[in-house]
Parts: structure tokens; sequence; C-alpha cells
């Protein structure tokens, strides 16, 4: 993952890749452990780094820093460095370091962040899937 994931873009995710920790996240999310663990079994290893993928995807573009009309100010900052602690904890932290971390933490951010008031969570994980789905195809189009 890039050092500064605000200004480096991201590159695209294979859909396969995109289909597998999302499945994944989906069933965490909903405390199917059968089906979480056959997933992990099925992606391997690549599991976690792939929900890292995502977690930058849905952290990030929220946390980034925007102009707040016309000038950034001292919240966005924060939001921005927040976003990248995040994701840091994510990478290197003891305790969320691993797929049932990364993907819990995942679905807390879109509960308490990308919901109103702690709405449905797995429709807007479907969401996120989807953007996520559209821009793999769209890329995996241009590089056929």
């Amino acid at each position: 993952m890039p050092e500064n994931t605000v200004t480096v873009p991201l590159t695209p995710m294979e859909p396969q890749d995109v289909a597998g920790a999302f499945a994944y996240i989906r069933a965490w999310q909903a405390g199917d452990i059968d089906t979480a663990g056959a997933v992990a079994d099925d992606m391997g290893p690549e599991l976690h780094r792939l929900l890292l993928d995502v977690a930058a995807r849905v952290f990030i573009p929220v946390t980034a820093v925007d102009d707040c009309d016309g000038e950034p100010c001292a919240h966005s900052f924060l939001a921005a460095a927040l976003g990248r602690l995040l994701l840091e904890l994510l990478c290197h932290g003891v305790c969320l370091a691993n797929a049932p971390g990364t993907a819990d933490t995942i679905v807390r951010f879109t509960e308490n962040i990308l919901t109103e008031d702690h709405g449905d969570v797995a429709d807007v994980l479907r969401q996120l899937e989807a953007a996520g789905m559209k821009q793999a195809m769209e890329a995996h189009r241009t590089t056929a």
C-alpha cells in the first residue's frame, strides 16, 4: 500500500478480489462465521491485503482533505490524519492486523460514518462493493 494514499491513486482491484473481499466482509458483518471461514480458506493469505485495499477505498475518500468551501480547515486535516492512522493500525496494529479485525473495522466505520443513524450497513456494503466492482471491471476492460 502506498505510504501516502491520499495523494497517490489506488490501483484498481481485480474483479474476483473485490468479490472475495466483500464476500468476507458481508459474511463477517452478518455474523456468518462459517461462510467467512470458507471465504478466508478460498482467498488464503491474500485476504488481509485485499481487505486493506478495500479499507483504503472506504476510508480515504471519506477522510480526505476537502476544500471546505475554498480553504482547507483544521477539521479537514484532522479527518485526513485519522483516516491514515486507521489504515496504519490495520496494517501494523497487533490486534487489528488480521482479516477479522480489518473486516470488523470496515463494518464499524461503515455503520458509524457512512450510514445515517446506524442504518442498513449491509446495503451500504453492497453499494461499496458495486462501486469497487464497477471500477475493477472498467480497469480490466482497458487493460484487456
